[in-house]
């Protein structure tokens, strides 16, 4: 084991709500789909994806590694801890930049029909370390997540049609 100096960390939460207008079952998909996720959480303008390991489902696991216009090496390591299909999502995961933990989080998205599409409710509770994260960048990132799954379903969904 590697000691590494004690660094101060802020615990703190975040619940951002999104209604996208299409059935829960269209949400989950793209949330549970490994092509659309890579689409919408790994991949994006100025992202290089160093890798993709997708994993879905209680108990699965899922990583990724990406640098961010020619940056620093950051990974994210995901469990999934309970799934249950079109209603609930609940996982933890960590961040790391060039190996140094940034972050460990557990995160609850609960999907619900709503008037014109699905209303999805997103907590995260974190621990954010000093110096290399906190959650108000953290729920930015997140809201900007929830903003590509949103452009992806969209995207699909008329590619369907």
């Amino acid at each position: 084991m590697t000691q590494t100096a004690a660094r101060p960390v802020t615990h703190a939460s975040f619940t951002l709500q999104r209604t996208y207008p299409r059935a829960p079952e269209v949400v989950f998909a793209a949330i549970a789909s490994p092509s659309a996720k890579r689409r919408w959480l790994v991949e994006g303008e100025g992202f290089e994806v160093v890798s993709y390991e997708p994993g879905f489902g209680a108990g699965a696991f899922e990583r990724s590694s990406f640098r961010f216009k020619g940056g620093p090496l950051v990974r994210n390591d995901t469990v999934y801890l309970d799934v249950n299909e079109n209603r609930r999502i609940i996982f933890a995961y960590s961040m790391s930049l060039e190996g140094t933990p940034m972050s460990s989080s557990l995160v609850t998205m609960l999907l619900e029909p709503a008037p014109g599409g699905t209303r999805l409710t997103l907590t995260e509770q974190g621990a954010y370390l000093e110096g290399f994260d906190d959650v108000a960048g953290r729920e930015q990132g997140t809201r900007e997540l929830l903003e590509r799954l949103h452009q992806d379903i969209e995207r699909t969904s008329s590619a369907a049609q």
